[in-house]
């Protein structure tokens, strides 16, 4: 059990500190409760500039699932139930990882303009909504979150990026997240392929999540662009260097290139990418 509201010392008319306590919390429910009491606040709450000082142990989470390294996480066929599960559950911990990190956008990084600070509170309530579709749906097959082993790939990114705002924008929307735009439709073809009813209904939550990560990528693009701008860089080769720097996976053909655009990527950056 993670700490309650009343256990932590913030003042709820700050939004970035408010936005640490939902971090920290490892309660499931409670992190989801809060990152919606978030966001549907964000337009009242004051924004204070000022430093703060970054607790142990972040992010909060559950005991489980499991964190292994990437490769050794099982692969099983959805076409079993078990198989099924596992895959729910992979999409799921992945949700669960981007409330975390929308939330470690929000607390983070001070003397940003408000927008950002209100843009970040909507993605982790948004992402609140995805994780708790799809608990749901695990719990109707049996299953649970924490069920299945599963990795940490997109903390570490954030982890990589804590000194850096721009890089965070950069690699982790506009690089990592934008990997599901194009994996989505992979996916939903897969579950389609399986035809059952708990199949059917995952690509039901996929298009959910597909038409609200569009955004969620658009929103990374655009404090990209704008951080650019501000300190003078040009963002395309900019990001070239980011992805050396940081060590960014190279991201592999096929490109959800409709989706891509919708997200705000230009001509140039998806030739890029296509080269």
């Amino acid at each position: 059990m993670g700490p309650t509201p009343h256990d932590l010392p913030t003042d709820p008319r700050e939004l970035r500190a408010t936005a640490l306590q939902a971090l920290q919390t490892t309660d499931l429910k409670q992190k989801v409760a809060l990152a919606h009491e978030l966001s549907a606040q964000a337009a009242s709450l004051f924004i204070a500039n000022s430093h703060l000082e970054e607790p142990e142990n972040l992010p909060g989470r559950p005991a489980q699932p499991l964190l292994i390294a990437p490769g050794k996480v099982p692969r099983r066929s959805p076409h079993t139930p078990a198989g099924l599960a596992a895959l729910l559950h992979a999409i799921a911990h992945i949700e669960f990882n981007a409330i975390n990190l929308a939330l470690d956008a929000v607390w983070r990084f001070a003397d940003m303009p408000k927008a950002y600070y209100r843009d970040w509170a909507k993605v982790a309530a948004e992402e609140a909504y995805h994780f708790s579709l799809l608990r749901a749906h695990l719990q109707e097959g049996g299953h649970d979150y924490g069920d299945f082993p599963a990795h940490d790939g997109l903390w570490q990114m954030v982890e990589k990026t804590r000194h850096d705002i721009t890089a965070r924008m950069a690699l982790v929307p506009r690089t990592l997240e934008a990997r599901g735009l194009d994996a989505t439709p992979l996916i939903q073809a897969k579950l389609r392929a399986v035809g059952t009813p708990s199949a059917l209904r995952a690509v039901e939550i996929l298009d959910i999540i597909l038409a609200d990560e569009i955004g969620h990528v658009a929103i990374g693009n655009h404090w990209y662009r704008w951080l650019c701008a501000r300190d003078g860089l040009e963002p395309v080769a900019h990001y070239r260097a980011l992805v050396v720097q940081y060590n960014a996976p190279r991201l592999q053909a096929p490109f959800n290139e409709a989706a891509r655009r919708r997200a705000g990527f230009t001509d140039e950056e998806l030739a890029a990418l296509l080269a």
